[in-house]
């Protein structure tokens, strides 16, 4: 595996690119608070075919956010991110696996940039995720109290109660990578979604497209991946028995679908 940093405005992000060097690249987007490390399950299966790059959002996993960098950071400036990544290892076109906010910026992607998307992988995610009032919250409590103040419910939103009690080391170090991020990414990222609305881009996405959602997921509701099925023309979408990362609660179906999906 190979990592590498690169100078954004006003933050340093770190990437990875791991597996088949002349395979169609993928990408892994990982949710909000997280890091790519959240693609622990998929990667040894993903990097059999294809080329992996993995990037940590600004504020996020090893990604640094630079002292006095202003807190404003769009859904755009993340996408925008994402692609300078890709340019900077010279890669034209990849598919992209999304989770949560990483599905909005591959959405956001496909939507703006279809040149650059070859298919489409939205895992736990949605067009829109309002009020706007409840990211207001969120953010002035993180930036008052820390990342701990918001670490401490991860473990109930992201995974069942049985999954809880079947995998404690796989939830604790979930949790840990929302404990590490920097307060001011998530506070950004938060603002991101609070002023997202993607549902009148849904039908600028020509990329073939698979939407996979959590049967028991209360946050980005099976409701909010039908949604994104009936704006994107063609879409496929499989629901799994998980909470709000089937990536790891359901690793091998996700794996499964993922695969079988981007090498139709």
């Amino acid at each position: 595996m190979q990592s590498g940093f690169l100078e954004r405005a006003g933050a340093k992000l770190h990437y990875t690119v791991s597996g088949r060097n002349h395979a169609p690249a993928l990408v892994l987007l990982h949710p909000l608070g997280a890091s790519a490390a959240v693609f622990e399950s998929q990667r040894a299966e993903f990097e059999r075919s294809f080329r992996v790059i993995a990037l940590d959002m600004a504020g996020h996993g090893a990604s640094v956010l630079h002292q006095g960098a202003p807190r404003s950071r769009s859904l755009a400036d993340l996408a925008d991110d994402a692609l300078a990544v890709l340019d900077a290892l010279g890669i034209q076109r990849a598919h992209w696996c999304g989770v949560s906010i990483g599905g909005m910026i591959a959405l956001h992607i496909a939507a703006t940039a279809p040149q650059r998307v070859l298919r489409l992988v939205l895992a736990n995610t949605a067009a829109y995720m309002g009020p706007r009032e409840s990211w207001d919250e969120r953010i002035a409590k993180v930036m008052r109290e820390g990342i701990d103040s918001v670490a401490g419910g991860v473990a109930e939103r992201w995974f069942t109660a049985e999954f809880r009690a079947a995998e404690p080391a796989i939830v604790e170090r979930i949790v840990a990578l929302v404990r590490s991020s920097d307060p001011r990414g998530y506070a950004e990222a938060c603002g991101a979604v609070r002023d997202m609305d993607l549902r009148p881009a849904l039908a600028a996405v020509q990329a073939p497209t698979l939407i996979i959602a959590g049967a028991r997921d209360a946050s980005t509701t099976p409701e909010r991946a039908e949604e994104l099925q009936s704006g994107i023309v063609g879409a496929d979408l499989l629901v799994l028995d998980a909470s709000h990362l089937a990536c790891v609660e359901q690793a091998q179906d996700f794996n499964t679908a993922v695969i079988g999906f981007l090498r139709e």
